[in-house]
């Protein structure tokens, strides 16, 4: 792709750099294929082609719009267009460009603003977990919409006690996340009681709470970049000691983890520590085959068929393939993929659920359309987000494969 840069963005390093990613796209549309908002819309502007070339227009003139960040917000990030291109556009990185381009040169309207602010202050505080609490309380009485964003409360095992020391044969800490003990507190039990069973320590690093992403994806970046400062500085003291990895049980805080270095990488007294804390970093599914492997005598296989969903930032942010679930079907589980739009986002995508609802709900009525059709007894998958989604949208338990498989052991 050909670009004109207009004068205004000499010496500008992130409108340098989206040139660099708008160079690698061809115009060979593959990725209107697969993208969930074209597919919903038809409309060539919310598509990542039509995205691309709005951001190659904003480079080419003297004016940012708030009309191309409408668009550009509409982006669930998921990726999947990655996944599809021929050329290996890295839209992900250039998406994320375009938003702050025009966030820093058209500014959004204030109650926008502090929406964005205050939804991210509140999903980072100690009153979320109490507001959520309340929530559900009386959840019975809510409407509906508020309803479907309030998860029914579960009941929780007690946490494992720490193994004694002649008994540990890896060391492993873990980010237990932001909302994720307040709204499915169960996925970080269950993964310590899998690690405690495996003889394996986990250690709980209260200081390391969110990875920075919901920050990072609501134009709050120089508080997501002090938020993974933070946790660097909570997690180096363990790591200097030594351990095997750092566990994230959510794969959209795994693939931001994951990139710390990159995030980093132009701080002189963080990059070296950020690089060494991303290869660390280890999503629950980058130890499930090791885990079956010690356990696998112990796990009983459940009754009847279950169906992966494989959230977006398991796919496409980190590009697993659809056999992650294959070392638990020697020992005779029955996980299926759904034959149909497996690739496809469900809608969740973070807070983007919050800010476009009609098209979440879309997309995710869409999506557990074609899990239902198989009909499974429990529907898994690997990210707290995604399975609350879903939840909100079908009878059938949706789970994250932790706790199925904690549930499993015998």
């Amino acid at each position: 792709m050909l670009i004109q840069r207009h004068a205004r963005w000499d010496g500008d390093a992130q409108a340098a750099k989206a040139e660099e990613f708008l160079k690698q796209c061809v115009h060979c549309g593959f990725c209107t294929a697969t993208c969930p908002t074209y597919q919903v819309l038809g409309n060539e502007l919310d598509s990542p082609r039509g995205r691309i070339y709005l951001i190659k227009q904003m480079l080419e003139s003297d004016e940012v719009t708030q009309e191309t960040q409408k668009h550009l917000d509409l982006c669930l990030t998921c990726r999947n267009c990655e996944t599809t291109c021929p050329s290996g556009v890295q839209y992900g990185e250039l998406i994320e460009l375009g938003r702050q381009l025009v966030a820093r040169d058209a500014p959004r309207p204030w109650p926008q603003r502090w929406a964005r602010k205050v939804l991210a202050g509140f999903l980072n505080s100690p009153w979320f977990g109490v507001m959520l609490r309340v929530g559900q309380w009386f959840r019975p009485m809510t409407p509906g919409l508020v309803r479907d964003k309030i998860p029914e409360r579960r009941p929780v095992q007690a946490w494992p006690q720490p193994l004694p020391q002649a008994q540990v044969l890896r060391k492993y800490l873990l980010l237990e996340g932001c909302v994720q003990p307040s709204m499915a507190p169960q996925i970080n039990v269950s993964t310590a009681r899998l690690m405690h069973a495996a003889g394996w320590q986990m250690v709980r690093v209260k200081q390391a709470r969110c990875c920075g992403s919901v920050n990072y994806h609501l134009d709050q970046h120089e508080a997501a970049l002090d938020q993974v400062r933070a946790n660097i500085d909570a997690w180096w003291p363990h790591v200097q000691q030594g351990v095997d990895g750092i566990v994230v049980n959510a794969s959209g805080c795994a693939v931001m983890v994951k990139k710390y270095d990159s995030l980093l990488a132009d701080d002189p007294l963080y990059a070296d520590k950020a690089k060494c804390i991303a290869g660390l970093a280890k999503d629950a599914n980058d130890l499930l085959a090791d885990w079956v492997e010690v356990l696998g005598p112990r796990l009983k296989a459940p009754d009847g068929p279950m169906v992966f969903h494989p959230p977006c930032t398991w796919q496409h942010g980190q590009h697993m393939g659809p056999n992650v679930m294959e070392p638990l079907k020697k020992w005779g589980w029955d996980i299926r993929l759904s034959p149909v739009e497996s690739h496809m986002c469900c809608g969740s995508a973070g807070t983007h659920s919050l800010l476009h609802p009609e098209m979440a709900q879309t997309l995710r009525d869409r999506k557990v359309g074609h899990l239902a059709s198989l009909q499974p007894k429990c529907i898994i998958s690997s990210n707290m987000g995604c399975i609350a989604h879903l939840q909100s949208g079908t009878s059938i338990p949706v789970r994250h494969w932790v706790e199925v498989l904690d549930a499993a052991l015998v």
